[in-house]
Formats: C-alpha cells, sequence, structure tokens
C-alpha cells in the first residue's frame, strides 16, 4: 500500500509511537524512528523485523529544533524524499492542575505536545512538498475535544490547539497537495499512564485501547489516495464515554 513511501513517526520508543512505525513498515513504507532515547528507538526498530534499509532511527528530542531539523535533512538526503509524518511524540505531567503545575512542567507538556508537533512540520514542509501529496497526522487525544480533569490544563490546552494546527495545515497547504489528519484516541495503554496522579489498575487497563487500535487509523489515514481527505478521526475504547 505505502511501497516507496518514506515516512517519519515522532515518539517511536515505545507505545503508539512503536506501533505506529510497524503498522507502517509492514504497509511498505520505509520509516524512520525519531525518540529521545536511543536505545528505546533502537529496541522499537528491532522489534519490527525489518529489511535492511527500510529503517532508520534517530536519537532527537522534538523540542530541539537544530537537531530535529538535522535528523529530518539526514532523512531525505538518505531516501530522497519524505511522504508522512506523524506527529506522536507527548507527554504529561502527575502535577496537572493549574494551581498545583509549576511553569517548567507546563512548558515541557506544550512544548514538546504542541511546539513538538510545530517544529517536526516545519522542518519537513519544504520535502512534503516536493513529493506533492504529503500528510501530516497528528496524534491528539478525546482531551482534544473536551477538556476533563484528569488529563489536566497543560495536556488538554496542548492537545485542544492540535485540532486548531491541523485544520491550518490542510487550509494552507492543500495547494501543495498536503493533507493533515487529527487522530484523537480516547484512553490508551501505554506508559504515559505511569504519570497519572494515581495508579491505574490492571482492570482498567484491560478495557483500554492498545496502540496497534492508533497505528490501524494512521495507516488508514495515510493510504487514502490523494484525492482522499481524513480531517479528523475519534478512536475510544467501546467502554469511554464521549
Amino acid at each position: 500500500m505505502l511501497q516507496s513511501k518514506v515516512a517519519i513517526v515522532t515518539g517511536a520508543g515505545s507505545g503508539i509511537g512503536r506501533a505506529v512505525a510497524r503498522a507502517l513498515q509492514v504497509a511498505g513504507a520505509r520509516v524512520a524512528l525519531l525518540g529521545r532515547r536511543k536505545e528505546l528507538v533502537e529496541e522499537a526498530r528491532e522489534a519490527i523485523h525489518a529489511e535492511p534499509g527500510t529503517t532508520l532511527t534517530f536519537e532527537v528530542d522534538v523540542t530541539h529544533r537544530a537537531a530535529l531539523a538535522a535528523a529530518i535533512k539526514a532523512i531525505e538526503e538518505s531516501w530522497g524524499r519524505i511522504d508522512i509524518l506523524v506527529n506522536n511524540a507527548g507527554t504529561n505531567t502527575p502535577r496537572r492542575a493549574l494551581e498545583d503545575i509549576a511553569p517548567e512542567d507546563w512548558d515541557q507538556v506544550v512544548g514538546v505536545n504542541l511546539t513538538g508537533a510545530y517544529n517536526a512540520t516545519r522542518a519537513c514542509l519544504p520535502a512534503l512538498r516536493r513529493c506533492g501529496a504529503g500528510i501530516v497526522i497528528n496524534i491528539g487525544s478525546t482531551s482534544s475535544l473536551r477538556p476533563t480533569r484528569l488529563a489536566g490544563i497543560a495536556y488538554v490546552s496542548s492537545k485542544h490547539a492540535i485540532v486548531g494546527f491541523s485544520a491550518c495545515i490542510a487550509l494552507e497547504e492543500r495547494k501543495h497537495g498536503i493533507r493533515a489528519t487529527a487522530i484523537h484516541p480516547g484512553e490508551v495503554d501505554t506508559a504515559i499512564l505511569e504519570k497519572r496522579p494515581t495508579p491505574v489498575s490492571a482492570e482498567r487497563r484491560r478495557l483500554m485501547l492498545r496502540p496497534e487500535d492508533i497505528a490501524e487509523a494512521v495507516v488508514f489515514a495515510a493510504t487514502r489516495p490523494p484525492h482522499v481527505s481524513v480531517p479528523t478521526m475519534v478512536v475510544e475504547p467501546s467502554s469511554q464515554e464521549f
């Protein structure tokens, strides 16, 4: 489905990002895995069991613009193109209420979840334009669409902003053939749950989405023909009230 395509996945070392990288590779794409921790992105590449030459890994933080731009330049130089960008890198903090969250924690959450997506998209934009039919897939959250106390003010604010970010990409870049999709998962059983203020029970985890559920949604959006746009998708556990 995605033969000859090149995809970049941020936050690819674990969870949703790792599952997305694997799903895109299985669909035929060459995939660059970006993440903050070298050992995790290397583990992710090994877990994919990809053919030699079909994956690249980069230890890079999406908040570090120069390093991120250098990685993206290296990807295009290696493979000659960039067709798909999946902005998946995300974080949260245990202290989440307005009265509790420290300024540095606010900056970190917004910096990764929103500014990180901008940094990656801005760096990829020339290559996405050159390919003529690029797509930017932003991983939001059901917190993008309705606030919850559990998610917290910084996370909710950053994910709400992803809605507008995706819409503006589509409005501004459609003349270059670039589409944008925002995918909004409900609760997913990933490592970010460890940052919740209170532990999540095993029973509740069993009811949650799996990273592979979101990966399938990413592949769906990425494999639509150029004349088809999927602006937004909500994927949530059947047990969760939207």
